[in-house]
């Protein structure tokens, strides 16, 4: 009998299992951040547990990734080496859509990192790095459906179709209250 982690399909389950996580706990980070900033709570001060919850699926999100990385290098099925995961276009397999995967990767640990010494860096810079936020949802929801195993299931479009409105739709609420806040407090030009 062959140790179950001997067997490509475990790593292979547990790589797509990993991503696919990774994905979902990156998008509710992002849809809570959004929640959080664009007030749908309402006006009053938030408990600390809500920007804690926010913090907490970034750090999942995180941990997840880190799952799905090494678990493709340890599945037989495509071999990558350790540049493939690392260095974007380097793979031989679907090189650009891995590419955004690893760009993604390198995001989401920089979102993360700079959340983590939010305390040390100034407003400015922690936001700049925030921000990151979005191109990374974008990245990674393109790397999940250009390379993705499951892609082509209804339950996986579905649910990846309808977190990506509800973000487009939070971001687009989050841009107008932001330009009219910034109207209403610069004087015009």
């Amino acid at each position: 009998m062959t140790p179950v982690l001997a067997t490509t399909k475990f790593w292979w389950y547990t790589a797509r299992s990993g991503g696919i996580v990774s994905w979902a706990l990156l998008a509710l980070s992002v849809l809570w951040g959004l929640a959080l900033s664009t007030k749908v709570f309402g006006k009053r001060p938030r408990p600390n547990w809500l920007l804690d919850l926010h913090r907490f699926l970034g750090g999942l999100a995180v941990v997840f990734a880190i799952i799905h990385v090494p678990a493709i290098v340890a599945d037989t099925f495509v071999h990558f080496s350790a540049v493939d995961i690392v260095v974007p276009f380097a793979s031989n397999y679907h090189p650009v859509a891995v590419a955004w995967g690893i760009i993604a990767m390198y995001a989401v640990l920089a979102v993360e990192i700079t959340s983590l010494l939010r305390k040390k860096l100034s407003k400015q810079a922690w936001r700049t790095v925030h921000y990151l936020s979005f191109p990374l949802f974008a990245l990674a929801t393109i790397h999940l459906f250009a390379v993705g195993t499951d892609r082509k299931t209804f339950l996986l479009r579905f649910v990846v179709i309808a977190g990506t409105v509800a973000i487009v739709v939070l971001t687009a609420i989050r841009a107008y209250r932001a330009d009219r806040h910034d109207l209403m407090v610069s004087p015009p030009v």
